[in-house]
């Protein structure tokens, strides 16, 4: 299964890419998918796919963009 995953902002720099398509083996979850990038697990993030909010339990699909960001705060 192929996923796009697209990082925003400082996470681009910590995984080192800005977008990459990832071959991914069996079932794998919206959680699951740090586990495969240079993230640090204490940041809390955004994670969106296909353009709607995701929860962590959610399984990916083939062909899913998933975006993820680091929580912003501010006025």
């Amino acid at each position: 299964m192929k996923v796009t995953v697209k990082l925003i902002g400082p996470l681009i720099y910590e995984a080192g890419f800005s977008e990459k398509v990832l071959a991914l083996h069996g079932v794998t979850t919206v959680g699951e998918l740090s586990s495969y990038l240079k993230i640090d697990k204490k940041r809390t993030t955004i994670i969106t796919r296909n353009g709607k909010a995701a929860a962590p339990g959610e399984a990916l699909e083939n062909g899913d963009r998933v975006a993820i960001s680091p929580l912003y705060s501010g006025g």
